[in-house]
């Protein structure tokens, strides 16, 4: 624990502990003191351990003892606000009170832009790293192979992926968005900037679907069949339309004879991409039927790995945070996959799809660079956890 400098006895919690203690499903009380709206639209969330309550900061001022009343007097306290200084005072508050309180460090800003880098396979060919953003519930991934690097879907804070090429010792070869993203903004121009690496993504999602305004960011439109050789591996480009029209698979065939489908929001481990983000949903959602029953079929096997741009909660992973499983797992726990006719898979899609995110429209302008966005005004389109799936 690192102690606040000249507050002695109040000490902080980082984004990376509470990640650790969420995936350890420890017993967590966060008291998150953002106003109600804030919290609403992106509580901190974990296992069936983690318990969040809502007491806003300025109910601390108005009614200290009130409030420090409905805080239980025994168990650790780990305080959040959205930025720090917040939960400073209310850690130091409780503290006073003889609680035994913590603050995050950085505020809810940290933990949502907080990533957990992990092996998903190390193998003598090379590997396949996890890239995730627990608290939107975003995954991105890399190939490394003989110094050679292709990024599926990376997000905006491209130092992760600096970093990992660095420590790895690779260049960055190619990098690939599997479709243009609408519930965050993409790090693939930039990283194409700063690394010379080309930018792949299918001239379909080069079009804003709702503004039908092209593409201003240079970018290499993809096809499907199209194969990449990344050092031993070879990846192939999957055309998967129904969330996007442009939407792709890439699946990566290794030397040892597997292979891996990373499948963007095409589908997911227990679910699958809406089809009504481009504002089409009734049109979008047959072709995504055939996506899924004729399409699907011809790029997997029982023990191709499915590798998904997003969770919607962490019980989907494994024990140690790997969003990853064989296709025949995916198949049977997922509802995308049982058998359904077209009519019957529709009334079911157009049955269960959540709101529609007003920040979406302008994520996907922000993507092909019709608008920009700094990095505060990115923090606000990012806020809260992605519902790219359809509901429950």
């Amino acid at each position: 624990m690192t102690l606040i400098e000249g507050q002695t006895g109040i000490a902080e919690f980082t984004a990376n502990e509470l990640y650790a203690r969420i995936l350890d499903n420890e017993a967590i009380f966060i008291l998150d003191v953002r106003n109600e709206d804030e919290f609403k639209r992106s509580p901190i969330e974990g296992q069936s351990n983690l318990t969040a309550v809502n007491i806003p900061y300025f109910e601390f001022l108005e009614d200290e003892d009130g409030s420090v009343a409905r805080v239980p007097a025994d168990r650790e306290i780990m305080v959040v606000c959205a930025k720090e200084g917040s939960s400073q005072y209310v850690a130091e508050l409780l503290a006073g009170h003889g609680y035994n309180a913590r603050y995050l460090q950085g505020g809810f800003t940290s933990w949502g832009n907080f990533y957990d880098v992990r092996d998903v396979v190390n193998a003598a060919w090379g590997r396949i790293v996890q890239i995730a953003r627990p608290a939107r519930g975003d995954l991105s991934f890399a190939v490394i192979s003989d110094g050679k690097m292709a990024l599926i879907d990376p997000m905006r804070h491209t130092e992760v992926y600096l970093n990992l090429a660095a420590e790895a010792g690779a260049t960055m070869t190619h990098l690939l968005d599997t479709h243009v993203h609408a519930d965050h903004i993409s790090g693939g121009p930039a990283l194409a900037t700063i690394t010379g690496a080309t930018y792949y993504v299918h001239a379909y999602d080069a079009i804003h679907p709702i503004d039908m305004l092209p593409a201003t960011i240079a970018y290499t439109s993809l096809e499907d069949g199209q194969q990449f050789q990344v050092g031993q591996t070879t990846i192939t480009v999957a055309w998967f339309p129904g969330h996007t029209l442009g939407q792709v698979n890439y699946r990566v065939d290794t030397p040892d004879g597997r292979s891996a489908l990373f499948t963007g929001d095409g589908i997911f481990l227990r679910s699958f991409g809406r089809p009504d983000l481009g504002g089409k949903g009734e049109a979008w959602t047959p072709i995504l039927y055939r996506s899924l029953t004729e399409r699907l079929p011809k790029i997997v096997n029982d023990d191709t790995l499915i590798l998904p741009a997003h969770f919607s909660t962490l019980d989907e992973g494994t024990a140690e945070g790997i969003f990853a499983a064989p296709y025949s797992e995916v198949r049977a726990h997922n509802d995308a996959l049982q058998p359904r006719s077209e009519e019957e898979f529709t009334a079911y899609v157009l049955s269960h799809l959540p709101v529609f995110p007003p920040e979406y429209v302008e994520i996907k302008r922000v993507n092909i660079g019709l608008v920009e966005a700094c990095d505060g005004k990115a923090n606000e389109l990012e806020l809260g956890k992605n519902i790219c799936a359809l509901a429950g």
